[in-house]
């Protein structure tokens, strides 16, 4: 009975200690912590979200859409709710695959992140935001899942917009596309964070990144309670999203379309060829008209996420590299079209504008012999005749008599360079401005770049001049490269007379892009000033009004006289009718629109050459400029001036097209949209 009683009281110590701690706790909870478990109850269940805004669409210059938004349904998962479940979040992944009718495996990797190694299908945006990994799911299962989140917690349907490319193909890099902000851009990028809603996508190449702030607008805020399921229970606080500005471009999408097919019409005709590009110019305001490039692949592959194998052929140099424009970015010799810069510059530098000059079958500079395309001797001509028929001799002459009184082999403390100068005043060698990433600068060779790349180089030459090229298969091929490599390590400071004479040709080092030549044929045959080209036209807001046009840029005038730009703008306005562009444009109509321009034939060591054409229209007060470049497609008459006659005749509507009915004009009086188009007040043109 004792030892019952003695058991009871240690019993009743310990109740009664149970109780004491309790009550301590309960005490220190309630008073002394209270306020701040408050706080923390009350933000679990207070949720912001952002909402996100509109895109603002892309629009040619008559306001047809080049780009616009569509609502679809998108499923997407929370990859950290996931990973803080037992078992990884695996159960409702499997739950998710059966009602989205998507593969497990699929699933997973598209929630994975990207990283070295990892293919895609991945998410490379941020970890912290949901992960899209369904579109245009059905209604019913995204009902489904709304419904019973019980079963799928971390899982949210909703409405989104999507871009859609309603010209399929046409500009797809000029118009850019997008992809998911990554955690680096919401750090790095001023003010993204803050308008990030977790869903937005950002422009990652074109004119998607160049005005994504403009087309992005600004997230909208929802501040929620939610219950313990996350069901939302009462809004606290709400602002509504404010739309992206709708871009208006100086695209117009009918010449657009017409660039675009005949591209593929020369690409077709010539099976070798791995690159072509077109540009159109409005002569008068240094905008852009129409911008194609091949190949070229469909903007859609990145809507809703792309999959391993398209990314790799968008990347691949067996594909050709579709994601670069070549218009803007592809670099290559020009050819006779880069006469212009060396008529120019042989009148800058004395020569006589009405004299006479010889053009022999072939010049002969130091042993050896240059000729003429076709060993063409023509005697004594004017230097109009010399770019009508384009006579090499010309130049040849010209660009080893001034390299020689720069001091040839061993120049003077002053050097002139008037022709790479020249060049460089045209807009070669640099960048244009466009608003556009991923430009190159191209090149113009001069005696202080030969320097440059000697000291850069040296050390590789003097090694490949003594080991050679094991690795190349080709025996004749190692044998040159190491010819050339023995004699850039002896004497690569050297600015040689054949490179003197190449430039002259614009052969050799001379590199430019089909906008480069654009933007110098519209200077020369316009007012003589040199702009930065522009696609962006206005920024309006989405009720329709004007938030900014978008300016074009003069950076200088040419120094070229007005008497000398009509002297050769003359010269070339007979080349489609008397010169090298004869053949191509026999039977067209002149006589209606006159068009004029050079062809360029440039030779490409171990490849076809590249064929060229620059022209304007109408000739003899020009509003537009057209230049066409098809990598390996021969002679500039044979490939790209037909190509380029295509797009005349599209422009001006002339002569007879498919299913031989009459060619609809796309611009009928050869003159582009000079004002902004009327944007309703709910954003539809």
């Amino acid at each position: 009975m004792t030892r019952l009683r003695g058991r009871l009281i240690v019993l009743q110590v310990m109740v009664i200690a149970m109780i004491v701690v309790l009550v301590v706790r309960l005490w220190q909870v309630q008073v002394v912590q209270g306020s701040r478990f408050v706080t923390v109850a009350t933000e679990t269940r207070t949720r912001e979200v952002r909402v996100p805004a509109l895109r603002g669409a892309i629009l040619d210059s008559s306001g047809r859409p080049l780009v616009r938004n569509r609502t679809t349904l998108v499923v997407s998962v929370d990859r950290g709710r996931l990973e803080r479940m037992p078992d990884g979040g695996a159960a409702v992944l499997r739950r998710l695959s059966g009602v989205l009718k998507v593969p497990l495996p699929k699933l997973k990797m598209e929630i994975r992140a990207c990283g070295p190694g990892v293919s895609r299908p991945c998410w490379p945006g941020s970890p912290y935001t949901p992960i899209p990994v369904a579109t245009n799911v059905n209604p019913r299962a995204a009902l489904q899942i709304l419904e019973r989140q019980e079963d799928f917690p971390g899982v949210t349907a909703d409405i989104q917009a999507m871009r859609d490319y309603p010209n399929g193909r046409d500009a797809a890099q000029l118009l850019g596309y997008l992809q998911p902000v990554t955690q680096s851009e919401l750090e790095k990028r001023e003010g993204l964070k803050a308008n990030y809603s977790g869903v937005d996508l950002t422009g990652r190449d074109g004119l998607e990144r160049t005005y994504d702030a403009a087309l992005r607008g600004t997230a909208g805020l929802r501040a929620v309670q939610v219950d313990r399921m996350g069901k939302v229970i009462t809004v606290d606080q709400q602002s509504d999203p404010v739309p992206g500005d709708i871009l208006v471009t100086s695209i117009d999408a009918k010449v657009q379309r017409i660039v675009e097919k005949s591209l593929d019409q020369a690409m077709q005709e010539i099976p070798n060829s791995d690159g072509a590009a077109g540009v159109v110019l409005d002569v008068k305001t240094g905008r852009v008209i129409a911008m194609a490039s091949r190949p070229n692949y469909d903007p859609r592959v990145w809507t809703g996420g792309i999959t391993e194998k398209d990314y790799r052929r968008l990347l691949s140099d067996k594909s050709g590299k579709p994601l670069v424009s070549r218009a803007i970015a592809g670099e290559y010799a020009p050819g006779s079209t880069f006469k212009i810069s060396s008529a120019s510059a042989m009148i800058a530098d004395g020569e006589s504008l009405h004299g006479t000059f010889q053009c022999p079958g072939a010049y002969t500079v130091e042993g050896r012999s240059y000729p003429n395309a076709g060993g063409m001797s023509l005697g004594a001509i004017s230097l109009h005749e010399a770019l009508v028929k384009s006579c090499d001799t010309v130049f040849y002459r010209a660009g080893y008599e001034e390299w020689l009184r720069d001091g040839g082999k061993t120049p003077k403390s002053k050097v002139k360079e008037p022709m790479p100068n020249m060049a460089k005043a045209y807009g070669f060698g640099r960048r244009t401005g466009i608003d556009l990433p991923g430009e190159s600068p191209g090149r113009i060779p001069t005696r202080a770049w030969k320097l440059d790349l000697y000291n850069s180089t040296r050390a590789e030459m003097c090694r490949r001049a003594k080991i050679g090229y094991p690795e190349m298969k080709n025996e004749s091929r190692a044998a040159f490269a190491k010819r050339l490599a023995n004699e850039n390590c002896l004497e690569g400071m050297i600015f040689h007379a054949y490179e003197a004479v190449n430039l002259s040709i614009g052969q050799g080092d001379v590199l430019v892009t089909p906008l480069q030549l654009a933007r110098a044929y519209a200077a020369l045959v316009g007012d003589g000033n040199v702009r930065s080209p522009r696609i962006g036209w206005a920024l309006m807001r989405p009720d329709g009004t004007l938030h900014k046009e978008i300016p074009v840029p003069v950076e200088y005038h040419l120094p070229v006289s007005d008497e000398t730009r009509t002297y050769i703008r003359k010269a070339l306005s007979e080349v489609p009718s008397d010169g090298t562009a004869a053949g191509a444009f026999r039977g067209f109509p002149l006589n209606i629109v006159k068009i004029g321009g050079k062809t360029g034939t440039a030779e490409v060591y171990g490849k076809e050459d590249t064929s060229w054409f620059a022209s304007f229209a109408p000739a003899d007060n020009p509003r537009l400029v057209t230049v066409v470049m098809v990598a390996q497609g021969g002679f500039g008459a044979s490939t790209a001036a037909p190509a380029v006659r295509r797009i005349w005749e599209g422009i001006f509507g002339l002569g007879k097209g498919d299913n031989n009915k009459p060619i609809q004009p796309a611009l009928p009086d050869g003159k582009p949209v000079t004002r902004l188009p009327a944007i309703s007040r709910d954003g539809t043109q």
